[in-house]
């Protein structure tokens, strides 16, 4: 073999290692990254775009690796480090999972219980959602639509948050263009304040028509709501209403001391709720009373209030 035959596969043999060691250099970049990642439908050049736009250090030579080591995997997918390589990150999101624990907000609950069942159920700090909450939501209640959430584990209190408001707020959206054609943010948060109402005082859905048609007629004839549910807001959902409560209760919430409906919603609420507070029934009911079958006694009249209630403590 001739010297030049030589110098050409010398040159041709480092040409390969310097791009074999570029290659190993590029892929042993660092990445910073969440523990928890949520990857979008779609394809791996949608993908790779999509984590540049979230200040992802990754390029179009990042698609083309993909294709080779594989598809990445749409939904939630955990990371477990949020320091590793470019190799190890891109191996990750083709074949990582994440454990998924579900979490059921029930129509009704306040959000202060809520978030002791996130922190509990999930190992996360009370006081941080709490905190990311009270920066991100423009309401101190009602914006969460009740529903079992598949929650990953691992995701961080900043992350779920804004996780819940997002999808509670599209799903809110889209009723209130379903009922006006539009969301008007302040207007719909009125009709949460009194779904909120009926939610804690029906027995059932069939009577929260009527019972928002109650609080209707109340409201129009300049009286008093009156009712025991607007006292279970916040730490108190749970708590039984006392005579005692109800006198030194000072707050919003009380409807013993207040007219009107409370300017904040009392709990999150479902949807046949705020539709039974835009479509109250036509009734000219002023009173109810939750008789032994846990149902309600409805009426226009006082007396016959009162009768209702001794046949219900009898």
């Amino acid at each position: 073999m001739n010297n030049k035959k030589l110098v050409i596969i010398k040159y041709i043999l480092e040409m390969v290692l310097i791009i074999v060691l570029s290659f190993m250099y590029y892929l042993n970049k660092p990445i910073n990254t969440s523990k928890v990642l949520y990857i979008p439908k779609g394809s791996i050049n949608q993908i790779i775009a999509q984590l540049i736009q979230q200040d992802y250090n990754l390029s179009k030579l990042d698609s083309l690796l993909l294709r080779v080591i594989g598809s990445p995997q749409s939904g939630w997918i955990n990371i477990d480090t949020t320091y590793l390589s470019k190799g190890d990150f891109l191996y990750k999101l083709t074949r990582a999972k994440a454990a998924l624990r579900t979490i059921t907000l029930i129509p009704g609950e306040t959000t202060y219980i809520f978030f002791n069942q996130l922190s509990n159920n999930l190992n996360l700090d009370r006081k941080v959602l709490q905190n990311v909450y009270d920066f991100n939501s423009k309401q101190k209640e009602g914006v969460f639509v009740p529903n079992t959430y598949s929650i990953p584990l691992g995701i961080t209190e900043s992350e779920l948050i804004k996780l819940l408001l997002a999808k509670s707020s599209s799903q809110m959206k889209n009723l209130s263009i379903k009922f006006f054609g539009t969301y008007d943010e302040k207007k719909w948060f009125q009709y949460v304040a009194i779904a909120s109402v009926i939610q804690k005082e029906s027995a059932n859905i069939e009577e929260m028509s009527i019972v928002s048609s109650v609080i209707h007629n109340r409201i129009k004839k300049g009286m008093k709501l009156q009712m025991d549910g607007t006292l279970n807001y916040g730490k108190y959902s749970h708590i039984k209403v006392t005579p005692r409560r109800i006198r030194e209760d000072t707050s919003v919430f009380n409807t013993y001391k207040h007219k009107g409906i409370p300017s904040t919603p009392i709990c999150n609420v479902s949807f046949e709720a705020i539709k039974a507070a835009i479509f109250p029934a036509k009734t000219n009911y002023l009173y109810f009373m939750k008789s032994k079958n846990g149902t309600h006694n409805f009426t226009s009249y006082y007396s016959t209030h009162l009768n209702n209630i001794r046949r219900a403590t009898k």
